[in-house]
């Protein structure tokens, strides 16, 4: 007689999804798919992560808030229980389990966790030199992406049409500076989009993009890279910028080094877009009693396991792990949970 899995067994098993964004919307509604019951931990009040921050995404620029609902239809399962507004800031291993606690104690419990925690934006503040948060006229690209669906008007000077607009790449990336070397990958991209945005609502401005290196490396990302000089004229500067400053008009200054030139420049924009990088999430949550350290969780494995190294039965999916996009962490949450639903059903 052949055996068979234990379908009993599997039902009673739980797993904690602590985080509601791509990644972890896409790991419980897998898990659910599978059979396994949900319970789901979410700091905000709603589901979604920094998708609600988003416009429009790249490279087909369709709509944040189309996107949303087809990956919340897919986590609405009767095996899910959500816990909203719920933080979790520690997990203890214990020989029946796992115990997720947060400020006040004990919170819940499961059989296996996938941490879905995501990442933050880099603080631009720390970048004196750019201004941000002295200048009105300095924003990051987090900030623009919220005025774009407002339309012209939350771009226009005192009321009338901006002349030129300026991007910085790579601020919070690969700058020793703030202590982050790494690329945040997804900084290019955006800058590009973005850039793309403001030119089609402004189509007399001129727009700048001040970039170290051009790295526009997923699926469509190059074309969209093109589309921007070729249709839309927009400026590509190989050069860091050095320094913003205000002048009587409100309007910023930038000097810059045009690299490919070998000559320094300058150029005054209406306004200056920071194109902040990804960094660690600030609420990571804890593993049994270590450190606190503001850093992406490593998996024991990167290239073949999301399990997350001396934690067994805890897997971690998505921006937690380093800087991904949308695609990325939604596949990172579904592989998550394959791992997930493989490490509850097989013998142990």
């Amino acid at each position: 007689m052949t055996n068979q899995p234990d379908i009993r067994r599997v039902d009673v098993r739980r797993v904690a999804v602590i985080g509601a964004g791509p990644a972890g919307m896409a790991a419980a509604g897998s898990l659910a798919s599978l059979g396994i019951a949900v319970d789901w931990y979410e700091k905000d009040p709603l589901t979604g992560g920094k998708l609600h921050d988003y416009y429009q995404l790249f490279p087909d620029r369709v709509r944040a808030s189309e996107v949303l609902p087809e990956l919340e239809s897919k986590s609405g399962k009767s095996l899910i229980t959500k816990y909203l507004g719920r933080t979790i800031s520690e997990i203890e291993r214990h020989p029946g389990g796992i115990v997720l606690k947060n400020g006040s104690g004990s919170c819940g419990e499961a059989d296996a966790v996938i941490l879905a925690t995501g990442f933050d934006f880099f603080d631009a503040r720390l970048k004196e030199e750019f201004g941000y948060g002295i200048y009105k006229h300095v924003i990051t690209s987090v900030d623009l992406e919220r005025m774009l669906p407002v339309g012209k008007d939350a771009l226009r000077r005192f009321g009338k049409d901006p002349a030129t607009v300026g991007f910085v790449h790579c601020v919070g990336s690969r700058d020793e500076q703030v202590g982050i070397s790494y690329c945040s990958r997804l900084c290019c991209i955006t800058g590009i989009k973005q850039a793309i945005e403001v030119s089609e609502m402004f189509p007399a401005a001129k727009v700048y993009n001040f970039y170290i290196d051009m790295r526009a490396f997923g699926q469509g990302f190059e074309e969209l890279y093109r589309k921007a000089q070729e249709e839309h004229g927009i400026r590509f500067i190989r050069g860091r910028v050095s320094e913003a400053s205000e002048d009587r008009e409100f309007r910023i200054r930038v000097k810059a080094e045009d690299t490919l030139m070998a000559r320094p420049l300058k150029v005054t924009v209406d306004w200056l877009v920071l194109l902040v990088g990804m960094t660690p999430s600030c609420t990571e949550v804890t593993l049994d009693h270590a450190e606190k350290q503001q850093e992406f969780i490593k998996p024991e494995n990167p290239l073949t396991s999301n399990a997350v190294r001396g934690m067994p039965g805890v897997f971690a999916a998505g921006c937690c792990t380093g800087p991904m996009n949308i695609p990325e962490s939604v596949a990172s949450g579904r592989a998550a949970a394959l791992q997930a639903y493989d490490y509850l059903t097989r013998d142990r």
